[in-house]
């Protein structure tokens, strides 16, 4: 597999090996000792798998407490990933990165703990599966603003108003969230 360092250094692009041939292709998605070399030492203990509609922006989401790392990869359609630093000792601290991952890159983007995490569908649909490095605890998550001009980031939204669920559409701007130490 490759890595390939994001303009934040803690945040991976990985480009798996992918073996195809005329009956399809093989994609190793995880493994503990290449990953572990590679930087990402953390234990999962939660995949989780959703689908979603074009025009669909899911996120920005973190956990205050018990804060998720993701290994997030696309099985199917195309979506633009994106990790906010919310570390507020980091010096990268509201930058934020992104990168498109499909069904047909095979890519994957490490975002570890410390971080929003949302994604922004660009085809018919998209199947995105993420192993989360601790379990969903929803009395500690909250939302960053999707939108926020202190953050700026450039979504691919083609001119269209995302679609929102009530929670995202509500979320706080990154002076009001809270952040980590």
């Amino acid at each position: 597999m490759k890595v390939i360092p994001t303009g934040i250094p803690d945040v991976l692009l990985i480009q798996p090996v992918v073996r195809q041939d005329a009956r399809g292709f093989f994609v190793e998605t995880w493994h503990e000792a290449r990953y572990r070399a590679a930087g990402i030492d953390l234990g999962f203990v939660q995949d989780n798998y959703s689908r979603s509609g074009r025009g669909t922006l899911r996120g920005l989401h973190y956990q205050t407490q018990h804060s998720q790392g993701k290994l997030v990869q696309v099985a199917a359609g195309e979506v633009f990933d994106v990790a906010v630093d919310l570390r507020a000792s980091s010096p990268t601290f509201g930058r934020w990165v992104g990168a498109m991952l499909s069904g047909d890159n095979h890519h994957q983007l490490w975002v570890p703990p410390g971080f929003a995490h949302g994604f922004y569908v660009t085809s018919e649909t998209a199947d995105v599966l993420y192993k989360c490095t601790e379990l969903y605890a929803p009395e500690y998550e909250r939302t960053l603003r999707w939108d926020d001009p202190d953050i700026g980031i450039e979504w691919p939204l083609g001119g269209r108003p995302p679609i929102l669920s009530q929670k995202d559409a509500a979320a706080a701007g990154l002076r009001q969230a809270p952040v980590y130490p």
